[in-house]
């Protein structure tokens, strides 16, 4: 006898056991934590077997659990693989990322992947509102130590970097104006100003520290206003190869931060791959 059991439950728990996090699935499937224990309690119930070992702070998958959980992330997988073939011939690359990132990096250069692949059509949006859907490249920046070392674009190096009128950061009797980065999500890794400043024998009192929560932001103002800007180089690299900034020190700091596509090495389309491949291409470069 057919055992009838929910679909949505099955996603909820193919989530969860593979993040290990009831939060992390919530959020990959844009519910909340609670309704994903609702879900997978619902499903023991219906199995009659326990599928984690719930402690404090974790879940861990019972030898139930593994089982069901590779057959749901083979089976989701097939049926991605399946929809994605089905319609492989008229495929739209949807790519979400930081306005940062989009703006900086991958807008400016688009023309270029346009020129390689003319019938592939790319839309790229900013935030995270199209991660959960089928066949969305979402390119995050994170903390290198929360991802996958085959999930990482790249590791994060940051300089400070100046307009090039800017000769000097002592050429003042004021204290110099340097802006920075105070991310929205507080889980991410600080930008490593002071680790920089200690390492170029300077002292953050001696300036003036001025903040956004978007990189972007920084970059537009310290272009502005002929002004100092401590970010990363990924994002600054067309704007010194342009002239309109230059690094302060021919060699940057490495950070605890790092682009990264969750996933990236698991099953995608070709057209998906032929983006990230470039994407990998273009910020190493």
């Amino acid at each position: 006898m057919a055992l009838h059991v929910s679909l949505q439950a099955l996603r909820a728990f193919e989530a969860a056991a593979r993040h290990s996090s009831f939060k992390h699935a919530a959020e990959e499937l844009a519910l909340t934590p609670t309704a994903i224990s609702h879900h997978i309690s619902k499903l023991e119930d219906r199995l009659n077997v326990s599928l984690f070992i719930r402690q404090t702070r974790k879940i861990v998958l019972t030898d139930a659990g593994r089982l069901l959980a590779t057959a749901t992330t083979e089976g989701f997988t097939q049926i991605e693989t399946a929809l994605a073939s089905i319609r492989q011939l008229n495929e739209v690359v949807r790519v979400t990322t930081t306005s940062s990132f989009a703006a900086q990096v991958l807008l400016p250069e688009l023309y270029m992947f346009n020129q390689h692949y003319p019938d592939i059509v790319v839309q790229i949006a900013s935030g995270e509102l199209m991660d959960s859907q089928p066949h969305t490249i979402p390119i995050r920046l994170g903390n290198i130590k929360e991802v996958q070392a085959g999930d990482r674009l790249n590791v994060e190096h940051y300089n400070l970097f100046g307009h090039q009128s800017l000769e000097s950061l002592r050429t003042s009797d004021t204290r110099p104006v340097i802006y920075s980065t105070r991310w929205k999500n507080p889980a991410l890794c600080k930008p490593p100003l002071e680790a920089w400043l200690a390492e170029n024998g300077l002292n953050k009192a001696d300036f003036k520290i001025r903040e956004f929560d978007q990189e972007l932001f920084c970059v537009q103002q310290a272009v502005a206003e002929q002004a100092w800007v401590f970010c990363s180089e990924t994002l600054t690299r067309r704007l010194c190869a342009m002239g309109q900034l230059r690094p302060i020190s021919s060699t940057g700091i490495a950070s605890e931060l790092c682009y990264y596509i969750p996933g990236k090495t698991r099953s995608q389309t070709d057209n998906a791959k032929k983006f990230i491949a470039w994407v990998q291409e273009l910020i190493l470069s």
